[in-house]
């Protein structure tokens, strides 16, 4: 079968590899039909991913139809539409123990710590296998993983009705998370420097946008919350100035979520966290998010079709990447599409 898989930085190839078979009775292949392009994927493209090890095989946004099943395997069926969580997880360390198995001890991640989805045909595990009940846009199953990082995102900063959102940052994740939060009732004002960004999100659903380079963000918080200061702030910047300026931003008992991975440190003062009770939490993954997102795909209030900026023949991998790499602030997510 065709996979596409990045032999070092620079160098993707569309490769020649055998087809995956059943060897446990809980194995499930599915017959990839889409798969969505990461911020991940990118990285170990361009070399900037440090949890990725070369030659890998990448993809970790990724669904399709399922061809073959182990004989334990009762959930899913030959035909039916999934989407494929891409975490793999211990089952029996601390964090898997009490139902956190999205940080386990030896977490690894198709498609960056082991080979992922962007192939003809993937093999997982049954229970990382979800079902749509409802026929469905074969070139979306793939969109279902980044809405899961939006409702954990949700989950860890416990966003519910009633809640005043700042979302910073306007890219797939901020708006995955927008739309989810919109969903639970909150009201969401997000941020960005590129307008096209801003109002991307704002046709997608976001209640306000502030383009910061612009307009005074302090000064727009305190407006959409009637002075009171926002109690909920979601950073998806990730660089270590924006975490100081979620402390900062945030109103006494406020709420932050953090998702960034860079190993740079910040400039925090305790006592900026301890006079305000703050809650700072991070956020990685999923934990069990799948069947909620594909609830939210099939009734009509997550939006899949306006995350895809484009689709692209997975063997037209390259102009899909230099897209994303001359054109970013046109692109929010870019679908490959697994078919001859």
């Amino acid at each position: 079968m065709k996979a596409i898989k990045v032999i070092e930085p620079f160098k993707v190839e569309i490769v020649d590899v055998p087809n995956p078979t059943i060897k446990k009775d809980d194995d499930v292949i599915v017959r990839i039909t889409s798969g969505g392009i990461c911020g991940s994927d990118i990285g170990i493209w361009n070399g900037t991913n440090s949890l990725a090890t070369y030659p890998r095989l990448i993809g970790h946004e990724f669904g399709g139809i399922v061809t073959e099943v182990g004989s334990a395997v009762t959930s899913v069926k030959p035909g039916d539409k999934v989407a494929v969580d891409p975490v793999v997880s211990c089952g029996h360390c601390y964090a898997c123990r009490i139902g956190r198995h999205n940080v386990c001890s030896t977490l690894e991640v198709m498609g960056v710590h082991r080979d992922g989805g962007f192939a003809e045909f993937v093999v997982a595990d049954e229970k990382n296998i979800h079902k749509f009940h409802k026929d469905f846009d074969e070139s979306l199953l793939g969109l279902v993983e980044p809405f899961t990082i939006g409702v954990e995102i949700n989950n860890r900063g416990q966003i519910t009705k009633g809640d005043k959102v700042l979302i910073m940052g306007s890219g797939p994740i901020g708006i995955a998370a927008m739309q989810v939060a919109k969903r639970n009732g909150a009201d969401v004002i997000m941020t960005d420097l590129v307008k096209e960004r801003l109002e991307k999100a704002k046709s997608m659903g976001a209640d306000e946008t502030v383009l910061v380079s612009e307009e005074d963000l302090e000064q727009r918080l305190l407006d959409f919350t009637d002075g009171e200061g926002i109690p909920v702030i979601v950073d998806t910047v990730c660089i270590p100035s924006s975490f100081e300026q979620a402390v900062q931003l945030a109103c006494p008992a406020g709420r932050i979520v953090c998702i960034g991975l860079k190993n740079q440190p910040s400039s925090i003062t305790m006592a900026d966290i301890t006079k305000k009770e703050l809650t700072i939490v991070g956020s990685r993954l999923n934990n069990n998010c799948f069947d909620e997102v594909i609830a939210g795909f099939e009734d009509g209030t997550l939006h899949p079709e306006q995350l895809m900026t484009k689709a692209y023949n997975y063997k037209d991998i390259m102009d899909a990447l230099n897209m994303i790499k001359e054109h970013p602030q046109d692109v929010l997510k870019l679908v490959l599409k697994f078919e001859d």
